[in-house]
């Protein structure tokens, strides 16, 4: 690889979902800086097994999934809004990134610019998604972006083509995309020597 890289993670359990096809567009945009890519949708995240602190190895997936962390220059995070939060999967994903705590070059995601994207039945979800989101990637020492998109799926439909009904909302996703790219250091990161 001699790009720098961006992750995406998100979507839901089941099949193709607006999360997931929202951060499908944005990790597009990123694509279009310069950058190379990499999805952890649903069914990726799906092939985690449930955190566990305390297992002494991890599985194939698990370990792919942190190396790819490891190796971005920025991250996307997307989640449905359930139930005021974000979804027990994403949040699974984002629990396992504790394999990076000790590693000397760059724990976590310390200064790594990550977007944010949120997806609900409604408004008042995608709020509260936002703000949990925001919350865990501080914790996580990672840069929210300013720009975060809120999208309301009851009025927003994607397509099987990569677009959505509401042109504002897709120009919102690309806008993520475009700001990861732009703060992201413009470095390719060895997996082996942040290990």
């Amino acid at each position: 690889m001699n790009k720098p890289l961006v992750v995406g993670i998100g979507g839901t359990i089941g099949g193709l979902s607006s999360t997931e096809r929202a951060l499908r567009i944005a990790l597009e945009a990123a694509g279009e800086q310069g950058f190379c890519t990499r999805l952890f949708g649903g069914d990726a995240l799906a092939r985690l097994p449930l955190y566990d602190p305390k297992a002494t190895s991890r599985t194939d997936e698990e370990q792919a999934f942190v190396a790819a962390v490891r190796q971005a220059s920025a991250v996307i995070i997307a989640s449905p809004g359930y139930h005021g939060s974000i979804s027990g999967v994403v949040k699974n994903a984002l629990d396992l990134l504790e394999e990076t705590a000790r590693d000397a070059e760059r724990p976590y995601l310390a200064d790594v610019p990550v977007g944010l994207i949120a997806t609900a039945y409604g408004w008042q979800a995608t709020g509260s998604t936002i703000a949990a989101l925001r919350s865990i990637v501080h914790a996580l020492r990672g840069w929210p972006t300013p720009f975060a998109a809120a999208i309301n799926s009851q009025v927003t439909k994607f397509d099987d083509e990569g677009g959505a009904s509401d042109a504002a909302v897709v120009e919102q996703l690309r806008l993520v995309g475009r700001q990861v790219a732009r703060f992201a250091p413009l470095v390719v990161h060895d997996a082996a020597a942040l290990a």
